[in-house]
């Protein structure tokens, strides 16, 4: 089916994105989707991990997403994340410096009391954040 979808993705912050696009591709809590225009509504959770998009102009796009929810409906697709960045504004040194603070936590390196689930989930946004970095696209 021919034609564009509108995307929004919004933070507690603010609007990351507000654009018309060809298909929205999102990291769902139960498995990565895909959504073009007339798809059926749905309703998830969002996992960390990168959404992609391919915009109107056909040019593919990157948005790192944390946690939160997405509503699909026949012509738009709504993305409430609780953090978001486009691909351009991430800070590669600063995602780099997190990875490294979470892995010496993991390691045992810090002598200090470990939240070890709060080190993890560092880890993985680190992580998903330096993987959409070095994507092209």
């Amino acid at each position: 089916m021919a034609g564009n979808i509108h995307l929004e993705v919004v933070t507690p912050e603010k609007l990351v994105v507000s654009e018309e696009v060809k298909i929205v591709m999102a990291p769902g809590s139960l498995g990565e989707f895909g959504v073009l225009i007339g798809h059926t509504p749905f309703l998830t959770t969002l996992k960390t991990g990168g959404l992609k998009y391919t915009d109107a102009n056909g040019k593919e796009r990157a948005v790192f997403v944390s946690g939160g929810f997405a509503e699909a409906l026949p012509d738009k697709v709504t993305v409430l994340a609780e953090s978001a960045e486009r691909r351009r504004d991430i800070d590669l040194a600063r995602a780099k410096a997190s990875m490294e603070r979470a892995q010496k936590r993991l390691s045992g390196e810090y002598k200090e009391d470990l939240d070890f689930l709060r080190a993890k989930l560092a880890l993985e946004r680190a992580l998903h954040r330096i993987r959409l970095i070095d994507t092209k696209g």
